[in-house]
């Protein structure tokens, strides 16, 4: 390939007639220069390209560059001395990247520029526009893009094989240790000596996760991106994050989270979670593998790869698109400069780390980590929204306490909840006196189950409980896009109680219901406490409060107040006709009994029917889950005309230690009304 003087000085058609190789000129030949070296090594020896001359402040490695290759202190020296190379590749430290790739493009070369490419959306800006007055070709070096999976992935979407695209999730789990963070100055730093550097897991060693999962939203430029948000931290010693979680939402909505850490018990191959509604795949970037789950199966698929430098090379030559252009990196500066933007990352506590290993070898694993992850994917929810010990405490806007003031519950309003999951408010933690917590909310199996509170599967057609809907049509759970809300109004605490004032929004925003939520909290005998929870439901307009049991599906008719419980072991459920699971579910009865070991001992709640509808049958689960709830609309839909109410009383009681029959029957009797 001919010089050229300027970056257009020749045509794509003039570029195809000459067979002269490309003149390649490599800034950085230590670390992941050397990567390059060995690529460039290849490609060298297919009369592709001439390796032009090499720049590094440190001399090469001994036999990493080819004899005879001219050698420079630094880029700047290199193209002073010698005719402009058709192309820089630039794989140095990312807080030099904007200088040099500047460089580069003013010498009139073409650019290959290493991931991230700058450190800030305002230099990413800069070196675009730079770019394009120049004419220049810039590729940047997310290799995963040239993936021959990620046109399958788009083939098998268009195929409707998985269904629509829902949602989008990447995992990484990997491990550092010391001598990693130990290897530059600028590693695991926001900034070195005033300049930027934000070298932490999301825009530097798994960075790769984040750009794959952008590109099969398709989510390229910056206006591609509504919103990012991100939780960050570390394990390590370091000023930046080692394990954070990344929510985005494209500008068509699509929800993309990313959960991410270098802390891991082990190592694992990182992967791009492709949600359908009617199935799923996984994208393992780094094996080119493709695992696709549908009803039918599983099936996995290898694909190949092609090469960045070939791929810039090719589209110098012959115009063939970019696979990883600088532009279409904006929506991945949109996640950068929310990272560069945050508070620093918080130091996750020495409790809630294990180092394995010794000296430079040593490493932290965060202890649950790989679960966590797992359940910030499915739940789209941050570490600090999931509530982990080691994240950063969230305020709830109200708190739930017995008259003395003693609090016993949280109120979480829901606002952040991912639109699949029914945003609404709900009571989380719920512990006893003695401080054991009975609740759960975004558990793994069923990230839509929030602590304590009031849902329904089908209002009028809109999903208000979360995940896929049960349809009479379709015999089974399906997708929809038919998710609404429950908006808190207004939320007023005093001691001893909490009013809600909630509005149930239909999944086109329209208003279906009105509710009057009011939670009072009282001390009962021998250390236990009682919740009473009134709920007034007034009609907005004609509505129907219906389930999967009314739409066919036998025996889940569940909907109306629900209980997720914590994790447990040793579950014992009863009601005064009988024990266990087969006994008590569908049901109705006077009061419900459940106890479990729970994480901080043993504990039990007692629920009362209803005295509204004594007749609602209990919703039971003990061997998928543990919940409890009372059916409103078991069989038949409720049906309310517009200005008309629906009325339901809860009491429940949070014990120490377990219950039997004649404990729970003693508590019913004595509790009246809170």
């Amino acid at each position: 390939m001919s010089t050229p003087a300027s970056p257009t000085a020749q045509s794509d058609a003039q570029r195809a007639q000459t067979a002269e190789p490309a003149r390649i000129a490599l800034a950085g030949v230590h670390g992941f220069g050397l990567v390059h070296l060995r690529n460039l090594k290849r490609l060298l020896e297919s009369g592709a390209i001439t390796l032009d001359a090499v720049a590094d402040p440190l001399p090469p490695e001994e036999g990493s560059v080819p004899e005879g290759t001219p050698s420079y202190a630094d880029l700047s020296a290199l193209l002073s001395a010698r005719p402009a190379p058709d192309v820089v590749i630039v794989a140095t430290p990312l807080q030099t990247h904007g200088p040099l790739g500047g460089a580069a493009l003013d010498a009139g070369a073409h650019l290959y520029l290493e991931k991230p490419p700058v450190p800030s959306l305002a230099a990413y800006r800069e070196l675009l526009e730079h770019a394009q007055r120049r004419g220049a070709a810039v590729q940047v070096g997310f290799q995963s893009l040239g993936s021959h999976a990620l046109p399958a992935i788009e083939a098998l979407l268009a195929s409707g094989e998985i269904g629509g695209l829902r949602a989008v999730g990447a995992f990484g789990t990997w491990t550092r240790d010391l001598a990693y963070y130990a290897r530059s100055p600028w590693a695991g730093r926001r900034s070195l000596n005033g300049v930027e550097v934000i070298d932490g897991v999301v825009t530097n060693p798994l960075a790769h996760a984040v750009a794959t999962a952008l590109r099969i939203a398709g989510a390229r430029s910056e206006t591609d991106v509504a919103s990012v948000d991100v939780d960050l931290y570390h394990a390590h010693r370091i000023e930046a994050d080692d394990t954070s979680t990344v929510r985005i939402v494209t500008a068509e909505g699509l929800p993309i989270m990313c959960a991410l850490t270098l802390c891991a018990t082990e190592s694992a191959e990182p992967w791009v979670t492709i949600y359908g509604t009617d199935g799923e795949a996984d994208f393992y970037y780094t094996e080119d593998r493709l695992v696709v789950r549908t009803d039918d199966g599983e099936r996995e698929e290898r694909f190949g790869r092609t090469d960045l430098t070939e791929n810039l090379l090719e589209h110098l030559s012959s115009g063939a698109p970019l696979l990883s252009s600088l532009a279409d990196a904006g929506a991945f500066m949109r996640v950068l400069e929310a990272v560069r933007t945050a508070p620093s990352p918080r130091q996750i506590r020495d409790e809630f780390v294990e180092w394995v290993g010794e000296g430079q070898a040593a490493r932290p694993i965060v202890r649950g980590i790989e679960a966590a992850l797992a359940r910030a994917v499915k739940s789209q929810a941050t570490f600090a929204e999931l509530g982990l010990p080691w994240a950063a405490e969230q305020q709830p806007p109200a708190h739930l306490s017995l008259p003395d003031g003693r609090q016993v519950a949280e109120l979480r309003d829901g606002r952040s909840i991912a639109p699949s999951l029914s945003p609404r408010p709900y009571l989380h933690p719920v512990r006893t006196l003695g401080g054991i917590t009975v609740s759960d909310h975004f558990p793994l199996d069923h990230p839509w189950h929030l602590g304590l509170g009031i849902a329904l599967q089908d209002v009028s057609g809109t999903n208000l409980w979360g995940g896929r809907t049960y349809t009479r049509e379709a015999g089974r759970y399906v997708w929809r896009p038919d998710h609404g809300r429950i908006a808190v109004e207004s939320a007023d605490s005093a001691p001893g109680s909490l009013r809600l004032a909630l509005r149930w929004e239909a999944h086109d925003g329209a208003t279906l219901l009105r509710e009057e939520r009011l939670a009072r909290a009282v001390p009962a005998d021998r250390g236990a406490w009682q919740l009473e929870l009134k709920s007034r439901l007034e009609a907005a307009g004609p509505v129907s409060l219906g389930g999967p049991g009314p739409n066919g599906n036998a025996g889940g008719g569940y909907g109306g107040f629900f209980l997720r419980l914590a994790p447990c072991s040793e579950p014992m459920v009863l009601t005064p006709e009988g024990e266990g699971e087969d006994a008590v579910h569908g049901r109705p009865a006077p009061w419900l009994a459940w106890s479990a070991a729970f994480a901080g001992g043993e504990a039990g709640i007692v629920l009362a029917a209803p005295p509204e509808a004594p007749a609602d049958p209990w919703f039971v689960r003990m061997a998928g889950y543990p919940g409890v709830g009372s059916a409103l609309a078991w069989e038949q839909a409720v049906e309310l005309e517009a200005g008309e109410a629906l009325e339901r009383t809860f009491r429940m009681w949070f014990v120490d230690g377990r219950v039997d029959a004649s404990r729970a029957a003693e508590l019913v009797a004595a509790g009246g009304a809170a």
